[in-house]
C-alpha cells in the first residue's frame, strides 16, 4: 500500500500525481498499433459514445499517417485528446476489445488516441477550416466539453459562435473537477487553444449569465442558444455540523488542488463521504497529498457503489481505507471538524435503513462530501417555457437536443445529470447538428 509524503514543491506534487496514462513515444505507438486485429464488426467502435472509427485511426498510426489518424479522431470527437486520457476506456472501448476474451491485454486505445491527437496539437498542424459564413449567430452558455464541442461543430458549418463562461478557464470539470493524475491543466488548455486557433470561436470568460435580462439580450442577438452549463456546487447533506471549518465539497476540493497544487492544505486525517468516481478521486488525492489516514465511507455495499472498480482499486492502492454500509449522522467538533459520527445501515425489504443502535465515530480533521452536485435549477427557472424533469435535468429531444423552448438546445451534465466527458462531447456535437437543421428547416 502506497504512502505518500506531503508534497512541498511542484516537483514533489508532480511525483505524487504521476500520470496514469503517460504519453506514448513513436516506437510504443507503432508496436501497440500493430496488435490491432481490425475487427470487421469493431466492438470498440460500438462501445465509444462518439463512435470514433477506432480501427481506422489505429491503422493510420501503424502506416505512419498520424495527422490522418488525429483527423479521424477529431472528426468524431472534438475533445479527442482529453477523452483519450480521461475516458474510462477499461469499461468502454478497451473493455469491448476482443482480446479480453483471449486473456490477452486489450489494445491501449486511449493512449494511442492521445498519441495521435497530441502529435498534431504539438506541431500546431491545421486540419480544420471554418465553414463559409452563413450570417447566423449562436450563443453558448458554458465552456465545458459540451459547449466547446458544440462551438467547434457550428464553426465548421459557418456559424458565428460566442461562448459565455462564468469562470476564467475553459473546459468545465476537465480543468476544474478531474484528478490531476488523470490529466494536467496544461494538456486540457493546449487542446482548447489548438481548436480555437483553427476554428476561431470566441470565449468570453468571467461572464456568467445570471438574469432574465441577460437571457433576453442573448435571444435578441443570437439565432439560437446552447445550454452547456453542467452542474453546480456539491449538494448539501443536511447534517448537523456541516457548516464547520474543514467540511468541503469534493468538486471544490479537486478544483483547488488543480489550481494550487502543493499549496493546497490537507490535514493528517480525512474522511470522504460517497461511493462514486468523484469520491474515489477525492480520497486518492487526499492520500497523495500526504494525509496519514484517509477513510472512504459509503452508505451501501461495495458491490452497489457507483464508482468503477478500477477507480476504487486506485484509491486503495494510494493508501485509502474504506467503510461500507455506514451513513453519516453528524459532523463533530467545535468550530473545526474533529470527527464524523456514523450509523450502520442495512437493507430491509429492499429499502436502506439506518440502525441508530449501532453508532460509532471516525476522528478526522477534514470531511470531503462527494455526494453529488446540485443541479442548476435556479438558472433554468430564468428561461420561460424550459421544461425540466423530476431530477431537475433539462428535457431535450433525444435526436436534435432541442429543448421545449425551440431556440434553446442543451447537452452534457445539464441533460444527463452527470456523466463522462465523452458523453458531453457527443451531446455538443449532435446539438450543433440539431441547431443547424432547425435554422435551415
Amino acid at each position: 500500500m502506497a504512502e505518500y509524503k506531503k508534497p512541498t514543491t511542484e516537483a514533489e506534487f508532480r511525483k505524487n500525481f504521476k500520470q496514469k496514462k503517460p504519453l506514448m513515444n513513436d516506437t510504443e505507438a507503432y508496436y501497440e498499433s500493430s496488435r490491432c486485429l481490425f475487427c470487421y464488426d469493431a466492438p470498440c467502435v460500438q462501445a465509444c459514445p462518439t463512435h470514433i472509427d477506432i480501427p481506422l485511426f489505429i491503422k493510420q498510426i501503424q502506416t505512419k499517417n498520424t495527422i490522418g489518424s488525429a483527423k479521424t479522431i477529431f472528426d468524431a470527437n472534438w475533445l479527442g485528446n482529453a477523452c483519450g486520457i480521461v475516458c474510462p476506456t477499461g469499461v468502454l472501448c478497451e473493455g469491448a476489445c476482443v482480446y479480453n476474451h483471449q486473456d490477452v491485454p486489450p489494445i491501449q486505445i486511449g493512449r494511442l488516441q492521445n498519441y495521435a491527437t497530441n502529435t498534431v496539437i504539438n506541431t500546431r498542424k491545421d486540419i480544420f477550416k471554418t465553414g463559409k459564413s452563413n450570417g447566423k449567430k449562436v450563443a453558448i452558455i458554458g465552456a465545458g466539453p459540451a459547449g466547446i464541442s458544440c462551438a467547434c461543430e457550428l464553426r465548421t458549418l459557418g456559424y458565428e459562435v460566442v461562448i459565455f463562461e462564468a469562470k476564467d478557464k475553459p473546459s468545465g470539470l476537465t480543468v476544474h473537477g478531474i484528478a490531476p493524475y488523470k490529466i494536467t491543466n496544461e494538456e486540457v488548455l493546449k487542446e482548447i487553444e489548438y481548436l480555437q486557433n483553427q476554428l476561431k470561436f470566441t470565449i468570453n470568460y468571467n461572464s456568467p449569465i445570471t438574469s432574465k435580462e441577460q437571457l433576453r439580450q442573448l435571444e435578441d442577438e443570437y439565432d439560437a442558444i446552447f445550454l452547456g452549463v453542467g452542474l453546480g456546487k456539491t449538494a448539501t447533506l443536511g447534517l448537523v455540523g456541516e457548516d464547520k471549518e474543514g467540511v468541503v465539497g469534493a468538486v471544490e476540493f479537486i478544483e483547488e488542488l488543480r489550481t494550487k497544487h502543493h499549496q493546497t492544505k490537507v490535514p493528517k486525517k480525512v474522511a470522504v463521504i460517497g461511493g462514486g468516481n468523484t469520491a474515489m478521486d477525492a480520497a486518492s488525492e487526499a492520500a497523495r497529498m500526504g494525509a496519514r489516514k484517509t477513510v472512504l465511507a459509503y452508505r451501501r455495499s461495495k458491490k452497489e457503489m457507483g464508482a468503477y472498480d478500477f477507480e476504487y482499486d486506485l484509491a486503495i492502492a494510494a493508501g485509502v481505507d474504506s467503510l461500507f454500509n455506514v451513513t453519516p449522522i453528524e459532523i463533530l467538533g467545535n468550530k473545526k471538524v474533529e470527527g464524523v459520527k456514523f450509523a450502520k445501515t442495512e437493507v430491509v425489504d429492499g429499502k436502506l435503513q439506518t440502525n441508530m443502535n449501532n453508532v460509532f465515530t471516525v476522528k478526522c480533521d477534514m470531511v470531503i462530501k462527494a455526494t453529488g452536485q446540485a443541479k442548476q435549477g435556479s438558472f433554468y427557472k430564468l428561461i420561460d417555457g424550459l421544461e425540466t424533469d423530476d431530477k431537475t435535468r433539462i428535457v431535450v429531444n433525444a435526436e436534435t437536443f432541442q429543448t421545449s423552448k425551440e431556440n434553446y438546445f442543451a447537452g452534457g451534465d445539464a441533460i444527463n445529470g452527470g456523466a463522462e466527458v465523452v458523453n458531453a462531447a457527443y451531446d455538443g456535437k449532435m446539438a450543433a447538428q440539431g441547431i443547424h437543421n432547425w435554422l435551415n428547416k
